[in-house]
């Protein structure tokens, strides 16, 4: 097996709540701008450890999400090794198949690659991702009347193939990167989170 990686995503857009892009629906606005950041709570790829690493992508999204030709750029967290940035990318280029595969399959250009600190503190639908002086993430959880997390399972299109997300608010979105026409400083628009078990 090529690698095995269990973690947390988060997702923020600048579609309304909730982004209509998970159930195949045009974006709010036409395009959607997003950005997302997987955390390796634990994982390997072709035995090398990446236990404690964030990948994160900054992507624009020229349409229905169903049909690809993201432009995106991507950051590996700057405690990762050489080896460890080389994998994760691997996997992330969808050179390693599976799961991840799915959604790598839909970037047309990667702009840049980057390592640069990132900051991951995103637990049960709450929490903050920052992405040097790139990005912003503050987000908050929809509960149900039990008080546990909305979810959503079994969408169309996942950024996290075969776990279920739940659903929340972005008290704070904020992303720069003129490559990629960002320049975005929003509150109360889409954030979903999500725990994953990614084999491939």
């Amino acid at each position: 097996m090529a690698y095995h990686l269990e973690g947390r995503l988060l997702e923020v857009c600048d579609c309304r709540v909730l982004c209509p892009c998970w159930i195949g629906e045009d974006p709010d606005n036409g395009t959607c701008d997003s950005m997302q950041a997987w955390h390796f709570d634990k994982g390997s790829i072709d035995g090398i450890d990446v236990s404690g690493r964030t990948i994160a992508g900054v992507f624009h999204i020229p349409g229905n999400v169903l049909k690809g030709g993201f432009r995106g750029a991507l950051y590996v967290d700057d405690g990762a090794s050489d080896d460890q940035q080389r994998a994760i990318l691997d996997v992330y280029s969808g050179k390693q198949g599976g799961p991840v595969a799915e959604v790598a399959k839909l970037i047309g250009e990667v702009v840049s690659v980057e390592r640069v600190p990132i900051t991951f503190t995103v637990n049960e639908g709450r929490g903050t991702l920052r992405i040097a002086d790139v990005g912003l993430a503050e987000l908050e959880p929809y509960l149900g009347p039990s008080g546990a997390s909305t979810t959503l399972t079994d969408t169309i299109f996942s950024t996290v193939p075969g776990a279920p997300v739940f659903v929340g608010k972005a008290t704070r979105y904020r992303s720069k990167n003129p490559a990629l026409g960002h320049d975005i400083d929003l509150s109360g628009h889409n954030a979903l989170q999500s725990t994953f078990v990614f084999d491939g």
